[in-house]
């Protein structure tokens, strides 16, 4: 029987790897150096999956403040959460990702706010709430 060899490519390409969370999305990516296509996200474009203008500028502002628009390029992998969770993981992310790379950007970034970890998370239903955890059982009338 014939097993499949699996074939390694000779041309390493070298690329930083960074990790954001964000409630309960985990946002992992892999930024390269140089310009060759648009970023990508879970198989598609950056633009695609982030729809809308306000979402294009939050993913640009790590680039921005470091000045280092059209140096880097990432392919993001986004589990779980919404899309408001994936996107400020996947900000975090690329915020390390730079950090790594050039460590002086590391005040900017911060002053910025784009390395501070909101660590908000959903609060856990509580037993007695009726259903939700802060919600109060309803008191009996007279």
């Amino acid at each position: 029987m014939n097993t499949p060899t699996m074939t390694k490519s000779n041309s390493k390409t070298t690329y930083t790897y960074a990790l954001g969370r964000r409630k309960s999305a985990v946002a992992t990516i892999k930024l390269f150096a140089g310009k060759t296509s648009e970023s990508q996200v879970n198989g598609q474009k950056s633009s695609l999956y982030f729809s809308g203008a306000h979402n294009q500028i939050l993913i640009s502002k790590p680039f921005l403040v470091t000045s280092m628009e059209d140096k880097y390029y990432y392919v993001a992998k986004i589990v779980g959460g919404g899309k408001n969770g994936q996107l400020d993981a996947l900000v975090l992310a690329i915020s390390r990702a730079l950090k790594k790379i050039d460590v002086t950007h590391s005040s900017a970034l911060r002053a910025a706010g784009l390395l501070t970890v909101d660590s908000r998370v959903r609060e856990r239903r509580m037993v007695g709430t009726g259903g939700k955890a802060r919600r109060q059982k309803q008191s009996p009338k007279r």
